[in-house]
């Protein structure tokens, strides 16, 4: 039995993206070049462009490709405080989601080490959802200080969406430029860059079933970003460099079935979380599902538990020995012995955080792998629950011949 819920972390490659990237790098050929094959090369990339555009409710001159989510995080964070501090140089403060992901999060700190910046963490409720009046409080007490808004549009962790949309218009009241990682809401949820009111909008294209290695940043006509590097001036400027046109393609491709297949693929993948979260109550009992108890504030295709007794780690080598492949959280940092950020904030103690699962569906997935989760869960758990119990009483006889 192979079981894949991992799809947060990445989904894979779409048929319609492997046969627009494999056709594109077949053809070869560099976009800036003037010689036919680079105008070849072009063409594909501006298709790409104009039909990843409509995906995103954008026009085609605002979608700046980058090589994935993260890169298009730190161009959006970077180049918007850049600009407004450049501007004014009172302008320093950052407003924060405190769920964010590390690709934003991490820069805002950078930012704060090295540049000047003052973050300011907005707090979040037990369900994950961002504070709006903490934002309100924040832009009323001192607007002439703030350079920029950064909140998530949907938590990569436990799924939940944010009220970007009111955010926004708050952000607009006091003429502050908002951005927001989109990366894992897009082609899961409507995403509509021009109605949103964001500056800018970070998304990636190993999340809707392109190849790894492509993503954009959805950057307003209006908006003022300074570039992060510099080159041959390519895409407005903002981010230069040869740009790949079979990732781009792909990546148009995987958005354009995405997207169009939301109607149907949303409530099916909405069903099958649901059937999951079921399964996984009811077969372990003592689990809590984190996030907002309306299904319809969370993504469709994501369910996070803690599990209470065992350390995260320990039941996902377990799952992954019985043929199920998940994830303790961010794929991003995967590895790192610590606490999820996103759980703390909501409320849970180091304890609870550590005993962290997402399950994760997508477009391959299907009844098969729900029923194959459920069917092991309970005897993983128990085993991770055994060897956390064993762990601690270990360290308490170690402690107690000191």
């Amino acid at each position: 039995m192979s079981v894949y819920l991992d799809h947060a972390a990445t989904t894979p490659v779409t048929p319609h993206a492997l046969a627009a990237f494999t056709q594109q790098a077949a053809q070869g050929g560099n976009p800036s070049s003037l010689h036919a094959a680079g105008q070849r090369a072009r063409r594909a990339l501006e298709d790409a462009r104009e039909s990843l555009a409509a995906t995103l409710g954008a026009h085609p001159s605002e979608v700046v490709f980058t090589s994935g989510g993260t890169e298009a995080d730190n161009l959006a964070v970077k180049g918007l405080y850049w600009a407004r501090r450049d501007t004014d140089q009172g302008r320093r403060r950052i407003l924060c989601s405190s769920v964010e992901h590390h690709a934003v999060m991490d820069t805002v700190e950078w930012l704060e080490r090295h540049e000047g910046a003052e973050a300011v963490w907005l707090p979040c409720d037990a369900a994950g959802i961002t504070d709006v009046e903490a934002v309100r409080a924040e832009l009323e007490r001192d607007p002439e200080s703030v350079a920029l808004i950064t909140v998530m549009w949907a938590n990569n962790e436990v799924g939940t969406l944010q009220p970007v949309a009111e955010i926004a218009a708050l952000a607009a009241e006091h003429g502050v430029p908002m951005h927001s990682d989109a990366v894992q809401a897009f082609g899961h949820v409507p995403v509509d860059f021009a109605s949103s009111g964001l500056a800018t909008m970070a998304v990636s294209g190993h999340k809707v079933g392109a190849p790894v290695g492509v993503g954009a940043l959805v950057v307003r006509r209006d908006a003022t970003v300074t570039p992060v590097q510099h080159g041959g001036g390519q895409q407005r400027g903002l981010r230069s460099g040869t740009l790949d046109a079979a990732g781009a393609a792909a990546f148009a491709a995987a958005a354009a079935d995405a997207v169009g297949r939301l109607g149907e693929e949303a409530p099916r993948l909405a069903a099958l979380r649901d059937r999951l979260v079921e399964g996984v109550l009811a077969a372990v009992p003592d689990a809590r599902l984190s996030g907002p108890a309306d299904p319809a504030l969370r993504l469709p295709g994501i369910a996070h538990f803690t599990f209470p007794g065992c350390e995260g780690d320990s039941l996902l080598f377990l799952l992954d020995m019985m043929g199920v492949e998940a994830s303790t959280g961010s794929a991003c940092t995967a590895g790192v012995p610590r606490p999820s950020h996103v759980l703390l904030s909501m409320g849970l103690s180091e304890t609870e955080a550590r005993g962290a699962q997402r399950f994760s569906l997508g477009w391959s997935s299907g009844e098969d792998d729900v029923e194959g989760l459920v069917n092991v869960i309970g005897s993983a758990f128990r085993q991770a629950r055994q060897a956390g119990m064993a762990g601690h009483e270990s360290v308490i006889r170690t402690a107690s011949t000191r």
